[in-house]
């Protein structure tokens, strides 16, 4: 049976983006011409996925007032022949649904972690198996990255209990990511043998860090449920799928293809370098905003 369900975690508090995000989500922030939450549900859609689960929190109600559909909106943009907007924005005529649930935080007065966020998804997923995309990060290659079908289709292929990518990072950042222990040499598909969540400098199993995007059988709700909360009461979605591979489970793992990037929209840095990457390949305004940086630069 074809994977259809996509949950997408978006209840972060984004407190290293304040204050930009002390009143809006940082998956609204606007990177480029869109929000980064539309450009990770473009790319699913354009993968095959149709009904999307939003893990909300507070000050999240934008999430769900930008998906919802706006027959006043759509009804003036198609007197003005706007066909291209309205491709972008009538999710209904695609045949998508969403739905949304409220992640509560926990006594620490924190979400609770990504772990927590799939949980939630339990009821929706029911018996199928499903993908978890991130919203707070973009995945490009090409017009939309294949990275997410490569993953289904190995899914499918192995039948591990998850399928995660992964993307090689340098020997500094490995501590702010769930890293990977290959079983064996890696190719572009390979099996895990651990997994270590953001493990210090120099103890780092591999530089292959998990990349936000994963396939689950519904096995990682047990394995979940079998996991300690972490630092700050957290409980780690890294952590419950090294619980999948105790429990005799196998996990499997894709790699982004040289063409493919991540953006992870976490601080400041990482959205100004998006903002200014989706800003220059924009083919109506690219040539434009590059004109501005030469001048501007030529100015420092």
């Amino acid at each position: 049976m074809a994977i259809e369900k996509v949950v997408v975690p978006v209840a972060g508090l984004g407190t290293r983006l304040l204050p930009a995000t002390k009143s809006q989500p940082k998956e609204m922030l606007p990177v480029g011409r869109k929000p980064v939450v539309q450009y990770v549900v473009e790319e699913l859609i354009s993968q095959g996925l149709k009904r999307f689960l939003f893990i909300t929190g507070k000050n999240k109600r934008s999430i769900e007032d930008h998906f919802d559909r706006d027959p006043e909106l759509l009804e003036r943009l198609r007197a003005e022949g706007k066909d291209d907007l309205l491709d972008e924005l009538d999710y209904e005529r695609e045949g998508v649904t969403f739905f949304y649930v409220r992640q509560r935080l926990n006594p620490m007065g924190v979400p609770g972690g990504l772990g927590a966020a799939v949980a939630m998804a339990e009821d929706f997923v029911g018996g199928d198996d499903f993908v978890v995309a991130l919203g707070d990060t973009i995945i490009t290659g090409g017009d939309y990255s294949g990275l997410v079908r490569r993953m289904m289709a190995s899914h499918e292929r192995h039948r591990p209990a998850a399928t995660v990518a992964v993307v090689e990072v340098s020997e500094e950042e490995v501590s702010r990511y769930g890293i990977v222990k290959p079983q064996k040499r890696t190719g572009s598909d390979f099996e895990a043998e651990d997994l270590v969540e953001k493990p210090l400098l120099g103890e780092a199993p591999s530089r292959l860090a998990i990349a936000a995007r994963y396939v689950f059988s519904p096995v990682i709700f047990d394995a979940i449920r079998r996991t300690a909360p972490g630092v700050g009461g957290e409980l780690q979605i890294t952590d419950a799928i090294a619980n999948l591979l105790k429990m005799g489970h196998k996990v499997r793992c894709v790699k982004l293809r040289p063409d493919e990037r991540r953006y992870d929209i976490g601080t400041p840095e990482s959205y100004f370098k998006a903002f200014v990457d989706f800003a220059l390949a924009d083919p109506q305004y690219g040539y434009v905003v590059r004109q501005y940086l030469q001048r501007k630069l030529r100015e420092v």
